[in-house]
């Protein structure tokens, strides 16, 4: 039986946006596939929960500010779940908040070689 979380090749692969703002969420997962990722996409933390317990993901990109669950709260929820503890977060977001614990913090706008940068860096593998 296959498990739908486990990970396939070597490197980063799989990538989850965690973004309400449907422009950005998109053009995001647009990058990061034209760069060779896999991206699957949430529109809230709660979303990311169930998306991230059906399949793995290499990093995480979150926003902070969601209607729903929020940045904070998906953190919160993460850090429970001791399969999904360890993922590594990125936060994008124009709040300027760094009071989430964070792998790595980009302030919107950004540009997307700073992204793929940080994901490179901070990616599990």
């Amino acid at each position: 039986m296959n498990d739908p979380r486990s990970r396939e090749g070597n490197g980063v692969r799989r990538v989850l946006v965690v973004e309400d703002d449907p422009d950005v969420r998109e053009a995001l997962a647009d990058a990061l596939a034209d760069h060779g990722f896999e991206v699957a996409s949430a529109t809230d933390g709660r979303e990311a929960l169930r998306i991230l317990r059906e399949r793995a993901a290499d990093v995480i990109v979150l926003d902070l500010m969601m209607p729903g669950m929020n940045g904070w709260q998906f953190r919160a929820e993460q850090k429970k779940d001791p399969a999904l503890a360890h993922l590594p977060i990125v936060v994008v977001s124009a709040s300027g908040h760094r009071d989430i614990d964070a792998t790595a913090f980009l302030d919107k706008p950004f540009e997307v070689e700073a992204l793929l940068a940080l994901i490179a860096r901070h990616a599990v593998h």
